[in-house]
């Protein structure tokens, strides 16, 4: 039946609206909404209620290689360099060496309590040392959690940079239960590659996304999306034809040029969150589909114990001994250690022993989900209370935040002023977007032949043209005028 396209496009589409309306009521009485897409897949699946047979590991890791991609690519775009600055060390150290740790620690107790060898038992580990950046995201942003000491950027920068780590310990432990001859120290030089020309590319797209959005008229406004998506997957494929690490190049990609103007930003931005929430949907509903809850029960004791052992245990001692050269309180490491929430990409990272067909990937598949369901069920619903009694949760007024936040420094003092644009400022036929115009100011709106104009990066400056112009204060305005190669400021201060 499914194979009809109206009767697959019928499913999909009740799965996709129930989701969606599940994600509203959890976000109501505070259940995470990963967690309900994954039990919508399993209630869908063979041994639900739906009966939709379902039994891919390749479409399912195809379907999750894009929608990381998606999810990935979102938070970079969201996140704030500004704010991320100052913890760049905490986070990039957490994500590599805290990775590492993790896999070690967890991978030598799956080794001393089950029949799993050593490789196989660090397999697993590398598959859930890293914290998930869709869990992290969703959750942190979704119940609006504002924390004290720069602690959510540092988790949202771990979450979204730790993949990489987690992806080459995860091939090379892979490699070693297939070839057994393999040595240890092979994990380095393939570390180095995958993170150097990962980073190197993921800088050089950005660099050169921005510069084509701005300077590639395409005309429509809905074309831009289109092509900062085809950028985002140029990005991360052709870093992995020349042996980079795509997620980390696709991440990096998407923090520069989220902190950059460009045009139709505001346009793109809510495209992305828009992709990424479908994208967590349609990961979840699929990772749900290939489960068999028959296959989970029989494991859920040892899955719930090396679940325990990874909360409380192999988590915390990475953040402890990785933050060690940083200054940091105890309840900052306390918290930091339960924000290890593990979600979609382990289990993504599951099915590739699944595809290698090794003896016991079926069981460290089933494992690695129970493992992730357990941790956004545990660690997912408690954030907000661990953040208040740990009393790092920000008062009400730090999350207050106002309509110009994001281009004014102080909106008490913001000021608007008119200029109109003579021949003399050497501007006209410019776009707005080449003006380097100062992040504390904007032009709101432009008067011209006697009609208003809402303007965006895109809109090019006529001569006779009255501008509006937002600013943080007036000391600011001399910033405004260089843009206009304009250093008399008495122009401004007699409007």
């Amino acid at each position: 039946m499914l194979a009809n396209p109206e009767y697959f496009l019928l499913m999909v589409s009740i799965l996709l609206l129930i989701s969606v309306l599940a994600g509203r009521t959890s976000h109501k009485y505070g259940v995470p909404t990963l967690l309900l897409f994954i039990g919508i897949g399993m209630l869908a699946g063979s041994e639900g209620i739906g009966g939709i047979f379902f039994n891919s590991p390749s479409i399912t890791q195809f379907i999750g290689v894009i929608a990381l991609n998606f999810i990935l690519f979102s938070g970079g775009l969201d996140t704030n360099w500004v704010s991320i600055k100052p913890v760049l060390k905490k986070g990039i150290t957490l994500s590599t060496i805290g990775v590492f740790l993790t896999a070690g620690v967890v991978g030598v107790f799956v080794w001393s309590i089950s029949d799993l060898t050593i490789y196989e038992g660090l397999l697993l580990g590398s598959i859930v040392s890293s914290t998930d950046a869709a869990a992290v995201f969703s959750i942190l942003r979704s119940k609006n959690i504002s924390l004290k000491h720069n602690l959510r950027p540092a988790l949202e920068l771990e979450s979204g940079s730790n993949d990489p780590m987690a992806y080459v310990l995860m091939l090379s432990f892979l490699g070693f239960v297939v070839n057994q001859d393999q040595g240890l120290i092979t994990l380095i030089p393939l570390f180095l590659k995958q993170m150097i020309i990962g980073g190197l590319t993921g800088l050089a797209f950005g660099y050169i996304s921005k510069w084509l959005i701005n300077n590639i008229k395409l005309g429509f406004e809905g074309l831009y999306p289109v092509l900062v998506i085809t950028l985002m997957l140029l990005t991360y494929s052709l870093t992995q034809v020349i042996g980079g690490n795509g997620f980390l190049a696709s991440y990096l990609t998407a923090v520069y040029v989220g902190n950059q103007y460009f045009i139709h930003k505001k346009t793109v931005l809510k495209v992305f969150d828009g992709l990424a929430w479908l994208m967590q949907i349609v990961l979840f509903l699929t990772l749900g589909l290939l489960v068999y809850p028959s296959e989970i029960f029989p494991i859920m004791g040892m899955g719930l114990l090396i679940s325990v052992f990874l909360i409380l245990v192999a988590r915390p001692f990475s953040v402890f001994i990785s933050m060690i050269p940083f200054r940091m309180g105890m309840n900052e490491k306390i918290f930091m250690s339960w924000v290890g929430l593990r979600g979609a990409v382990p289990i993504v990272f599951a099915t590739y022993p699944l595809l290698a067909g090794i003896d016991k990937a079926p069981l460290i598949f089933n494992i690695v989900f129970f493992i992730s369901v357990t941790s956004v069920l545990i660690q997912g619903t408690t954030l907000s209370t661990f953040a208040r009694w740990l009393k790092l949760d920000a008062p009400e007024e730090e999350k207050r935040k106002y309509p110009l936040d994001e281009f004014l420094e102080e909106p008490s003092n913001a000021v608007l002023e008119e200029l109109v644009l003579r021949a003399e400022h050497q501007v006209a036929g410019k776009r707005i977007i080449d003006l380097q115009f100062p992040s504390n100011a904007i032009i709101a709106m432009i008067q011209r032949n006697g009609q208003y104009l809402t303007p965006n990066g895109s809109t090019t400056l006529e001569v006779n043209d009255k501008l509006f112009i937002l600013s943080g204060s007036k000391e600011k305005l001399h910033e405004v005028m260089v843009c206009f190669n304009q250093t008399n400021e008495k122009e401004l201060a007699g409007h």
